[in-house]
């Protein structure tokens, strides 16, 4: 049996993106030959800011399925799911919301951050506050104790060991696994726009399933230095979108090495650094969209692999619910 256990996945609340990949795709795509691997698209999740548009949710499962196999996840080697068909991890939810006071929840620095970012104000939805308990519910039940993430999701993974801790000292058992976070080694992606983070509500993503047009297109509308306004003068590299995409992509490390030297000393045109970012980022993409067409030709077998390895996943979350059952002493 393989040592780590890894939970991982992404709400289909939209298509997925480079920054997706370079945050955790890329680190699951080695997982998945080293450790047990449950993939979930967490569609319940997605429903706490999307529950006026469920049609929306429903589409994006078979997207987000189509991205996760045509980057490589094998679903012979990870487990992918639908977190909204495994009942018994709602359950658990049920039972740690007694674990975690309502301050606690409010003070959380990711959900404080995001009530902020959707403008809620006072009108909070309960489901959307009490996600991190559900997310909880989710590692706990497949005993995940590697979880990537970005830093930003560092309060999530402190959230779920606190409920495993308090769970285990209440009802005097050892059976829930602290997590760990597995940080990515790269850097997260700004936006095309050069905003900290890359959003699909402002549209500044460069997708998976982009077509070559549409890549090329945003390239060239890429944000760079905004004081390097001609050839000649010396150009920052460090907070540079176009060169941190080059440092997450570019194949080769010495020619990289060279440009950003040329740039920083004047003479090198943004036009060229985009035309190499443009040139490094149609040759990883191109053989991902062919992928993506192969699959997407069946749909009817995409959902067959989603519903087997949510069957799996169904097995494993009902042991661990009623080792929970049997901890609280309510296995009647």
């Amino acid at each position: 049996m393989n040592q780590s256990i890894v939970l991982t996945g992404d709400r289909p609340s939209g298509p997925l993106h480079l920054g997706h990949y370079v945050g955790s795709l890329k680190s699951r795509l080695e997982l998945q030959d080293t450790c047990d691997q449950y993939i979930m698209i967490a569609d319940v999740q997605a429903l706490t800011d999307n529950y006026n548009d469920p049609l929306k949710v429903r589409k994006n499962i078979l997207e987000i399925a189509l991205d996760y196999l045509s980057i490589g996840i094998d679903p012979k080697k990870s487990v992918i799911l639908i977190q909204s068909l495994v009942p018994q991890l709602f359950e658990l939810t049920v039972y740690y919301l007694n674990l975690v006071t309502w301050n606690r929840l409010k003070h959380n620095p990711t959900v404080k951050q995001e009530i902020q970012q959707k403008g809620y104000g006072e009108s909070v939805p309960a489901g959307f506050m009490v996600y991190p308990i559900s997310q909880a519910a989710d590692i706990t039940a497949f005993k995940a104790n590697l979880i990537p993430v970005g830093e930003d999701q560092l309060p999530m993974i402190e959230q779920t060991n606190e409920i495993v801790r308090h769970f285990n000292r209440i009802y005097q058992t050892d059976l829930l696994v602290e997590v760990k976070p597995l940080i990515s080694k790269t850097s997260r992606l700004p936006g095309t726009d050069g905003k900290a983070k890359m959003s699909k509500s402002i549209g500044n993503c460069i997708y998976l399933s982009d077509s070559a047009d549409s890549i090329a297109k945003k390239v060239k509308s890429m944000y760079t230095d905004p004081t390097h306004l001609r050839v000649e003068n010396p150009g920052k590299v460090e907070g540079n979108p176009v060169f941190t995409y080059l440092d997450a992509f570019d194949t080769d490390p010495i020619e990289l090495e060279q440009m950003k030297a040329h740039y920083q000393r004047g003479g090198l045109g943004d036009s060229i650094v985009k035309k190499r970012l443009l040139d490094q980022l149609q040759s990883f993409l191109e053989p991902i969209r062919l992928r993506r067409a192969e699959w997407a030709k069946d749909p009817a077998f995409i959902m067959k692999i989603l519903f087997e390895g949510t069957e799996k996943a169904k097995e494993v979350a009902g042991e661990t619910l009623g080792q929970v059952r049997r901890a609280m002493s309510i296995d009647y």
